[in-house]
């Protein structure tokens, strides 16, 4: 129970990648942590690129980011969607100032370039958005797991083990 009292802020929209959004939360879950699901809307079922569904609790406009310890972005085409929300990218922007944990894997890479915040940051990410880290200006590399300071990032579903043992170290030392 290392994240016991601390609260976590999962993203999610559909198209979500089933194992990147699922293993995260009940990860965090079994170490204590309170994950709450946040989408454009609360109580709506959202759905995975395979099928999973996961409803969300909070709407975008109900979270204080000051509230949280934590952000989590999934992978999948739900990025690109997420992205696209003002409230999404000032959540974003709001942990990274504050110096909180914010993690990422897979495309979910594509919330922190819009929300500008990879300049200078070592990072990876699935190689099919490498161009787009490097062109925010981040120093990508090909690694299961990336830490730089809050910033907590990962490549693809057999990296969840290696990436999940960061975040929680992370979070846990916030």
């Amino acid at each position: 129970m290392k994240l016991k009292g601390k609260k976590v802020i999962q993203i999610v929209s559909d198209d979500f990648e089933d194992l990147e959004l699922w293993y995260p939360v009940l990860r965090l879950r079994e170490e204590g942590a309170q994950v709450d699901i946040v989408g454009e809307e609360a109580n709506v079922k959202y759905i995975g690129k395979y099928g999973v569904p996961i409803e969300s609790n909070l709407a975008f406009k109900e979270v204080d980011p000051n509230e949280y310890n934590a952000l989590l972005v999934p992978g999948g085409w739900s990025p690109d969607k997420l992205r696209r929300y003002e409230e999404v990218l000032s959540m974003t922007r709001t942990m990274d100032i504050q110096k909180k944990p914010i993690g990422q894997i897979c495309h979910a890479g594509w919330v922190l370039i819009s929300a500008n915040i990879l300049k200078g940051k070592k990072v990876t990410s699935t190689p099919g958005i490498k161009d787009d880290m490097m062109n925010a200006g981040a120093i990508w590399v090909n690694e299961p797991v990336v830490v730089d300071g809050h910033i907590v990032s990962s490549r693809r579903p057999p990296d969840l083990p290696d990436y999940m043992r960061e975040f929680i170290k992370v979070l846990a030392d916030k």
